[in-house]
């Protein structure tokens, strides 16, 4: 089981501490998520900076909000941020729920699915090599893994899951063990049903933080804040692990739903919450 460390958003500058513990350290990802209209860093360009200061550490985004961007610049950009790390980063795509992500780029939220939809094909035909089309060529530089970075996708409904078997090479769960297992399920069998080799890979993440009561109390107040929209903070807040069995026992969970790997998502600003996880382990 690889576990992960989902890096807070509230200071950006801290973020190279985290890294660096994070790549000295059993850890095997940093995920970092995508806002718009947030105080959050822009995610592709911190992992560039990321990936520059580690050496081993893969670089996720968890989710980018792919509908928000343009599509070939994105390629592009995922592509040169792919090459740069040595084949380091995974891109994790999402759609994104909030009206004001969406109001200030233009982009219609009842047709962002099928969006994301078509930006992938271009994306894929762009990796591999294959020009633009009308008369435009390919647009580089190749990114490191041929046909292009690994995907994942988040998302709970069935458009999201399938989109996994489609396009992608994996999903990323944000929900708890007793109704993920019902969600990873749905993804394997669309993974069957378009003929797909192998297995999906699935990525779990889990709401933690380890430290002082000040350190919890940090992490739930940044949570509270970041959930709001959804009228639901209470009960995400609630869900938050403090403590080290409680996250042992999360992983045991996840591992037992076949779960591939595990991103324990830090919203406390404390960096030393990375050793403590990494002895928590």
């Amino acid at each position: 089981m690889n576990i992960g460390i989902g890096l807070p958003i509230g200071e950006p500058a801290a973020l190279l501490t985290w890294a660096e513990s994070a790549d000295a350290g059993p850890f095997s990802t940093l995920g970092l998520l995508d806002r718009l209209v947030y105080d959050n860093p822009e995610p592709l360009v911190a992992l560039a900076v990321l990936a520059g200061a580690t050496s081993r550490i893969r670089v996720q985004t968890e989710v980018l909000l792919a509908p928000l961007r343009d599509t070939a610049l994105l390629a592009k950009q995922a592509a040169t941020l792919d090459r740069m790390a040595g084949g380091r980063l995974v891109l994790g795509l999402g759609i994104g729920g909030r009206d004001d992500d969406h109001q200030v780029t233009g982009i219609d939220m009842r047709t962002r699915g099928r969006r994301l939809d078509e930006q992938m094909a271009v994306m894929r035909r762009l990796w591999s090599g294959t020009p633009y089309g009308d008369g435009v060529g390919p647009i580089g530089p190749p990114p490191a893994r041929p046909g292009g970075p690994e995907v994942l996708f988040g998302g709970f409904r069935p458009a999201a899951l399938e989109r996994v078997a489609r396009w992608g090479d994996g999903f990323l769960a944000a929900a708890p063990p007793s109704w993920a297992g019902g969600l990873f399920d749905i993804v394997r069998t669309f993974w069957r049903e378009y003929g797909r080799d192998g297995e999906p890979r699935v990525v779990a993440q889990v709401d933690v933080a380890l430290g002082p009561q000040d350190v919890i109390d940090d992490a739930r107040s940044r949570m509270h804040d970041y959930y709001a929209f959804t009228g639901t903070s209470d009960r995400m807040v609630a869900g938050l692990l403090t403590t080290p069995t409680g996250i042992r026992d999360a992983i045991a969970a996840f591992a037992g739903l076949g779960a591939d790997e595990v991103m324990l998502y830090c919203h406390g600003l404390d960096p030393h919450q990375v050793d403590r996880l990494a002895d928590a382990l």
